[in-house]
């Protein structure tokens, strides 16, 4: 067995995963950040052979530009495009296009945030085919604080806005989680003199929450789809149960077990449906909560804090995905006893009808063998009579030549010895044939 692994550089062969999983723990690393950035993240909902040909349409891209293409298997890759570096990740059932821009300045002087729009420098990922349904857009702008001021709040609906200081107060975070009209959501990095590594560990952090915290909220739609139809089959299983118990018929019982098995593969289908939606809901809800956990935040005046404004939105969604879930196994148990006990009175009901058939069937052959047996003795009763008369017949014939011979005294010492031996031959014939 150990042949099948070549050795390695320690002279020892490896499990054939080991690579995967130790380059699992640097597939990601974090990129350091230097000075002012503008930074697009864009997510698209996939699958495998999307993201196969998007994967390939990203190789095609590099070659072109003659920059180092992706490697045939990884999971993410940067491109330095100048001014421009991508930031391609391939993920279960998305994929991310991350673009960096550098600072922008006009005759000297630094721009506003978000400034020029998203619209305008979201053009070059028009470059790239689109993979699949577009599900995250985030524009965040990383700028020293001093170039912004207190002017910061203007730039997000006051309703919503969330803000925190972070990262051990060196940095600022404010965002709305709105989309703007170009369907980006803004997040606003305030720099108070964070490190190059720590402002590219923040920045993704940001990124990957607003990814995480979309992809979440996915099941919630699921979730309200499901729910009218569980409520039905919530609504309808203590009316079939009740009928169940007065259901006397086997007809009537068989009615309610195939309305009980329609209601649970109904229910079924929808679960078999939303399994993986839900499992997945509640894996990317624990990432955010990891997330906001690392950033460390502390309240900024009297906005919200980031975990504050997702923890009032975002967890009763959450728990409405974990309630409809749990209301799908607690019905599709209830709905299995029901079935069970009806199956079983059907089942007992199909052996009291199949025992009065036996019964009835019992009888019938006790009759037939009280015919049979009948008609076995007229059968011996009438061969004896028809040979008995032919013999009286011979007998009358030499009753003619010799005159003492007595025909009826003949017949009648025979009939006795003639009747056993025809219920000898019968009773034979009879035992002959075989029994089904």
């Amino acid at each position: 067995m150990l042949d099948d692994f070549p050795p390695t550089g320690s002279g020892f062969r490896e499990h054939e995963l080991r690579a995967r999983v130790l380059a699992e723990l640097h597939a990601r690393p974090f990129e350091p950040i230097t000075g002012q950035k503008r930074i697009l993240h864009f997510a698209f909902m996939t699958d495998h052979e999307g993201a196969d040909r998007a994967q390939a349409a990203l190789a095609q891209f590099c070659v072109e530009r003659a920059v180092p293409p992706p490697l045939a298997k990884a999971k993410h890759h940067r491109v330095e495009l100048t001014p421009t570096v991508l930031r391609w990740e391939r993920h279960g059932e998305f994929l991310t296009y991350t673009f960096e821009f550098p600072e922008n300045q006009r005759d000297g002087r630094e721009t506003p945030p978000f400034s020029p729009d998203a619209g305008e420098l979201g053009k070059v990922m028009r470059l790239l085919p689109q993979p699949g349904p577009l599900i995250v857009a985030v524009d965040l702008d990383l700028r020293p604080e001093g170039a912004v001021g207190e002017g910061w709040r203007r730039l997000f609906s006051q309703n919503e806005l969330a803000a925190a200081d972070v990262a051990h107060g060196l940095a600022l975070v404010a965002t709305d989680f709105r989309a703007d009209v170009f369907g980006f959501v803004r997040i606003l990095v305030l720099d108070r003199g964070l490190g190059e590594l720590e402002a590219g560990a923040l920045s993704q952090r940001l990124l990957e929450l607003e990814t995480y915290r979309t992809l979440a909220l996915l099941g919630l739609p699921c979730a309200q789809d499901l729910s009218p139809t569980i409520s039905r089959i919530e609504a309808e299983l203590p009316r079939l149960i009740g009928a169940m118990r007065e259901a006397e018929r086997l007809e009537a019982s068989r009615e309610l077990l195939a309305r009980l098995t329609t209601l649970a593969g109904e229910l079924e289908s929808g679960a078999a449906r939303s399994l993986y939606r839900f499992g997945a809901t509640k894996a990317y809800y624990e990432t955010v909560e990891q997330r906001l956990s690392v950033i460390d935040e502390r309240p900024v005046g009297d906005a919200p804090t980031l975990r504050q404004f997702l923890t009032r939105r975002l967890t009763p969604a959450i728990r409405t995905c974990a309630a409809v879930e749990a209301r799908q196994d607690t019905l599709s148990r209830k709905l299995a006893r029901a079935a069970q006990l009806l199956r079983t009175r059907v089942e007992v009901e199909l052996e009291s009808q199949n025992q009065n058939l036996l019964s009835t069937m019992n009888e019938r052959v006790r009759m037939q063998l009280r015919l049979q047996q009948t008609v076995e003795g007229l059968s011996v009763a009438a061969i004896t009579y028809y040979m008995a008369s032919i013999l009286h017949l011979v007998f009358e014939g030499l009753h003619q030549e010799a005159h003492w011979l007595n025909p009826a005294l003949a017949t009648a010492l025979f009939v006795p010895a003639i009747a056993i031996a025809v219920w000898w031959n019968v009773r034979k014939l009879r035992r002959s044939h075989p029994v089904d």
